[in-house]
């Protein structure tokens, strides 16, 4: 039995196509295998840019002897949970459950029927830090297996039917100023205020908590905005943000953001690029201008593929070596620029002989603002070509609708309120891609790639977020094809995602059944799907006047509301879609004033839309702006002056 991922259209798939595992992708003939050989199932999930995915690769996937036990004693599946978060969310489920935390590599042993039995993370090949080998655990596994089956399969049943116990939708509870109030404090109340962001080391860029805070601080006059400021600074300014060419890593392994797992994923710059721009248009700082634009650059730069999309993820690793590419030597920056400025760059970019990575290297920092700003474009610049001829990390290149839905929306809206209108055609494009190849009929596919759709389902965030994204381009261009599309996105959402009670499945009713459908309405990397879904309908709601989808974005977000006071953190998302629910809908209908347009589109009032076309300008005289909440219309006004005061515009 060969290795079967050769003709997978998943990058992290195709890393392990000359594997001696004799791998299958997920398809029911792989667990029909092993029904019929009598032998578990071995489930490895992963992504193209993860570091310790690698790490596991070279350890086990890649030597003879382990393979062989593998492939004797079970069927082995490889998975991208970028292309199956559905299959990733179920088994997560199960990891946590039965481990405490969860990660990836995630590795989970099932019967034939795909019930989880034993689960785990990365496995060394060698026993460590009180972790097992690899080839430990297969042996125990193997033998539990051959003597106790019916035992194992048991616990395999019982692990299901308990993650199955809760009931879909759970309790709702209403969503009010106060509850919000005490999102805000949930999350005040876990924040560094040394190094800015919440909680300790590891540390994850809070892009959905922010976004809740600088939503919150519109609509309160200023609360929370010293946070947004702590955290957006610390992150900028450390080694989790690139100096040379923008764009943010995955993650912080320290405190201080000093030292980044190095993959660049499109998700957290799309909504990095978000919250900067929304810290600008509050505050007017010329930082958050700064980062906003640096990081657009990287997105168009670095991620654009030659179809008009937005690839998923650079490597974590270049030629085997965590963060190769990015790190430097005091020497090195002397060889690259010169005795002066090299020791100057040092200075300046917190390079030091003693190192703040790996064998005496630093990953570049920039903890203040520069003595002499342009010579330190012009190091800059000479930094990032030298780095260019280094070797790169690898690129996950293929296309995710979800996260392109994310950048279309950062894209669109950065574009217009940074005058870049290149950004505007660039998410412009991008929709295009997502409606010619991932709209199928009246379906959505998760990925594509070469331009070619994938064969997988659009998930729950697959369709909101691209929604999300289309709303948003509709609000900055016009374009009334955006608005309708993003209608028949959210059309699928209501008529195959609901529970029953208020909240949303991850999954289609229709798709593919797995041992429990998933469904978390929390924040993981992403926004949740249920979070996402209640954004999505609720700005179409603003901008239709429709009932139906206004209320079906209360009720979601009513299912997510418990969790706001304790676990702010994990609900940021909803929390932020909350904000809007709170303070809107205003809409503001501008005809044929473009001086009056940008002054509404400075708008930070959360549950703002701004239009140039569509069902509020019917029938409104052009040359003026029309602030309308609930579609009650405040008189027409022609006056820059009056149109602030109105919306509360001050930057």
């Amino acid at each position: 039995m060969p290795n079967r991922l050769a003709a997978a259209t998943s990058p992290y798939l195709q890393q392990h196509k000359d594997n001696p595992v004799h791998w299958w992708e997920w398809t029911p003939e792989a667990f029909e295998e092993a029904e019929q050989r009598g032998v578990p199932v071995l489930l490895s999930i992963g992504y193209a840019a993860c570091h310790w995915c690698h790490v596991m690769a070279h350890e086990s996937f890649e030597d003879e002897a382990t393979a062989d036990y593998m492939n004797a004693n079970f069927v082995n599946i490889k998975v991208d949970r970028e292309e199956r978060p559905d299959i990733d969310a179920v088994y997560m489920e199960a990891v946590q459950a039965m481990t405490g935390h969860g990660g990836w590599p995630m590795t989970s042993f099932l019967t034939p029927k795909g019930e989880p039995f034993f689960c785990g993370t990365y496995w060394p090949s060698e026993s460590r830090h009180g972790m097992p080998a690899f080839g430990e655990v297969l042996q125990s596994v193997a033998q539990a297996w051959q003597t106790r089956r019916d035992e194992v399969e048991a616990a395999g049943a019982d692990v299901v039917s308990r993650l199955s116990a809760r009931p879909a939708g759970g309790v709702s509870q209403e969503v009010t100023p106060e509850l919000l109030d005490q999102a805000a404090g949930s999350l005040r109340s876990t924040y560094d205020a040394d190094s800015g962001g919440f909680g300790s080391a590891p540390k994850f860029p809070p892009s959905m908590a922010l976004e809740f805070l600088l939503r919150r601080a519109a609509r309160t006059g200023g609360a929370g905005l010293d946070l947004v400021d702590g955290t957006c600074r610390a992150m900028a300014r450390g080694g989790l943000y690139d100096q040379l060419a923008g764009g943010f890593a995955r993650y912080s392994v320290d405190q201080h953001w000093v030292v980044p797992h190095f993959e660049k994923m499109l998700y957290d710059n799309a909504l990095l690029l978000r919250v900067y721009v929304h810290w600008w248009r509050s505050t007017g700082s010329e930082f958050a201008r700064r980062v906003a634009l640096e990081t657009g650059e990287f997105l168009l730069r670095d991620l654009r593929t030659p179809e008009g999309g937005f690839a998923s993820a650079l490597d974590a690793d270049t030629d085997g070596v965590e963060g190769l590419t990015y790190v430097w030597t005091p020497e090195q920056l002397v060889e690259a620029l010169g005795e002066e400025d090299g020791r100057w760059a040092a200075a300046q970019l917190g390079v030091t002989a003693r190192g703040t990575f790996e064998h005496g290297t630093s990953v570049l920092q920039r903890l203040q603002e520069p003595d002499d700003p342009a010579r330190y474009e012009r190091v800059r610049a000479a930094l990032l070509e030298e780095r260019l001829t280094r070797p790169q990390p690898g690129r996950d290149d293929k296309i995710v609708a979800a996260w392109n839905g994310l950048a279309v929306a950062a894209l669109a809206e950065g574009g217009v309120l940074l005058d870049r209108p290149d950004w505007v055609v660039a998410a412009d494009r991008c929709a295009d891609l997502l409606g010619r190849v991932h709209w199928a009929g009246s379906r959505l596919h998760r990925t594509s790639r070469d331009g070619t759709a994938g064969r997988n389902a659009g998930v729950l965030e697959d369709y909101a977020d691209v929604a999300e994204g289309l709303l948003t381009l509709h609000q900055v261009t016009g374009d009334p094809r955006r608005l309708a599309a993003a209608g028949a996105l959210l059309d699928v959402v209501l008529d195959r995602f609901g529970d029953g009670n208020g909240g949303f499945f991850d999954t289609a009713d229709d798709a593919e059944q797995l041992v429990r459908r998933p469904q978390d309405p929390t924040d993981n990397a992403t926004p949740s799907g249920t979070a996402a879904a209640a954004g999505a309908l609720l700005t179409y709601a603003a901008l239709t006047g429709s009932e139906r989808h206004r209320s079906a974005a209360e009720a979601a977000l009513g299912t997510v509301a418990p969790v706001f006071a304790r676990h702010a953190r994990f609900a940021g998302w909803a929390c932020a879609v909350a904000e809007a629910l709170v303070a809107g809908p205003a809409e503001v209908a501008v005809v044929d004033r473009p001086d009056l347009l940008a002054v509404a589109r400075r708008a930070t009032s959360p549950g703002a839309v701004v239009v140039t076309g569509g069902p509020l300008l019917e029938g409104r005289p052009a040359g003026a702006a029309y602030v309308c909440r609930g579609f009650v219309c405040e008189a027409p006004t022609t006056d820059e002056a009056r149109l602030r005061e109105q919306l509360g515009v001050v930057v």
